[in-house]
């Protein structure tokens, strides 16, 4: 007798495919960007960080461009605060989005990059809160992680914004360090990584911050040239609500010796509660104002910035120029010694103006200055903001025979040609940097207590170098490297490396 079974349902041809689909619709949502994250991370590149957490907060989604988005948003409350209870709070929350990020799909592009920049997100924070070895190790990892993205899907653009980044950091990398970043495996020169930074900028979502990123580059590890001036401050036109870019703008332009240009930038900036508040900003403010020798605006603001800061980074700074705005305005010795007193027991020496904060204060407090301190100090601020009028108006009436310190004599033609070279004068400029030079080189084996003799080598090397001449470009530089204990030596190294790498 033939068995009678029962006859299965009909299946559907749509929901078959739906069903065995699922498993990649599921992975593909890994890394899903929806609407609400993509207005978030926009908001955040403006610093309204309120309107980005709240649009964060609505999301049903969790995914990987959540877990990356989330930690972006505490990396630039920690980095922007420099809160040290907040730091020890939200630290554990790398490795718990590390781990998390790890679980999903690895067939992704998007998963080691996001890795990638979860630890460069901490390494950067770790290097503001004084731990350097820990951030060391997660710019190993990072790297690691992007170079093998890079390999497995050499088409992936978000990959080269951070990789082109850190391979412009190698190819800056001192002579004497080199063999590290070999043992470590890192390949890399400031060429490729800027041609790098520019394929990220044809990504529509990173963009921006490449652009941001290969500014910045340019300012602090390059030279910055008038026609990068001129993209900044369309960048900004373009995004007048971006409490970001006229920060950035600010500070880059202030470190570029044009602190009236970072002035219009910070006076023109979006404020209210929708920004994220940045103390921050009245220090730089404090800056711009004692350089041009407005004493009582500049105290004003320092004190706003020393009121509101909760972190320890610039504080010695701060009080530091608090020192200088009574110092130079010639009030009594009782008024402006507090605040170098206040100097050497707060705050901590992370960052290089602490630093030389710090040198200073230990300095003057053991043994006092002599009086021409005043005027090269006067020169000196005048200098460094672009001031050059008046910078030059401070030392005209004295020659070098007028110091009678070695340091001060260097110190004098190193002013002298600063100001020459920011005046477009660099034929000037090089008499002057050369006897700076030659001055802080002759100290018998203790030309490490100055930074004139680096920093003169370095600025020869650029004018050198603009002026096409290679060979005393390339001497210049490397005599730059070659000091080897000064305040200032690791801007300086990383800007004479990427000189040389670009020659």
């Amino acid at each position: 007798m033939k068995l009678l079974t029962p006859k299965a349902p009909g299946i559907c041809p749509v929901l078959l495919f739906l069903l065995c689909s699922l498993p990649v619709f599921l992975k593909a949502q890994d890394f899903s960007w929806t609407p609400g994250m993509q207005q978030a991370y926009v908001a955040m590149h403006k610093l309204k960080m309120p309107a980005a957490r709240q649009l964060l907060a609505k999301e049903r989604t969790y995914n990987g461009i959540r877990i990356f988005l989330d930690d972006y948003a505490d990396m630039i409350t920690l980095v922007t605060t420099d809160d040290d209870r907040a730091f020890a709070s939200l630290s554990d929350r790398e490795d718990e989005r590390l781990s998390a990020l790890k679980k999903l799909d690895e067939d992704s592009p998007w998963q080691r990059v996001l890795q990638a920049e979860v630890r460069l997100h901490w390494a950067f924070v770790k290097l503001k809160f004084g731990k350097e070895l820990s951030a060391s190790w997660d710019v190993i990892r990072a790297y690691k992680l992007l170079a093998a993205n890079q390999k497995r899907f050499p088409d992936f653009l978000p990959t080269y914004k951070s990789l082109g980044t850190l391979h412009i950091m190698i190819g800056s990398v001192p002579d004497n360090y080199s063999w590290v970043a070999n043992l470590l495996g890192f390949h890399g020169n400031v060429q490729q990584g800027q041609q790098e930074l520019l394929r990220a900028q044809q990504d529509p979502t990173f963009r921006f911050e490449a652009q941001l990123i290969d500014l910045m580059v340019r300012a602090y590890v390059l030279k910055f040239t008038d026609s990068d001036g001129q993209e900044l401050k369309h960048l900004i036109a373009d995004n007048d609500d971006s409490l970001l870019l006229h920060f950035f703008g600010a500070t880059i332009e202030q470190k570029n010796g044009r602190s009236e240009q970072a002035l219009t930038y910070l006076q023109a900036r979006p404020t209210g509660a929708t920004y994220q508040a940045m103390p921050i900003i009245d220090n730089i403010l404090g800056d711009i104002y004692l350089q041009k020798g407005q004493y009582a605006t500049a105290i004003a603001h320092f004190q706003a910035f020393l009121n509101t800061y909760k972190g320890r980074n610039f504080v010695k700074d701060s009080y530091y120029k608090l020192f200088l705005c009574h110092w130079l305005a010639n009030e009594p010795e009782l008024k402006a010694r507090p605040f170098l007193q206040k100097v050497t027991a707060v705050g901590r020496t992370t960052v290089e103006s602490d630093k030389a904060a710090q040198k200073f204060a230990q300095a003057y407090l053991k043994q006092g200055v002599s009086p021409n301190q005043k005027v090269l100090m006067r020169a000196r601020l005048a200098s460094d903001g672009g001031f050059t009028d008046s910078a030059l108006a401070y030392l005209r009436p004295y020659t070098e025979t007028k110091f009678p310190v070695l340091a001060e004599k260097a110190e004098f033609n190193y002013r002298l040609g600063r100001i020459y070279q920011r005046r477009k004068e660099p034929d000037v400029a090089i008499s002057y940097l050369k006897r700076a030079l030659l001055l802080s080189d002759s100290r018998d084996g203790q030309r490490e207590e100055l930074s004139f003799g680096a920093t003169s080598a370095l600025q020869l090397g650029y004018i050198y170098q603009q002026k096409n001449d290679r060979t005393q470009a390339r001497l210049f530089f490397e005599k730059a490297l070659a000091f080897k204990h000064h305040e200032y030596k690791n801007s300086v190294d990383n800007k004479a490396r990427a000189a040389l790498s670009s020659l």
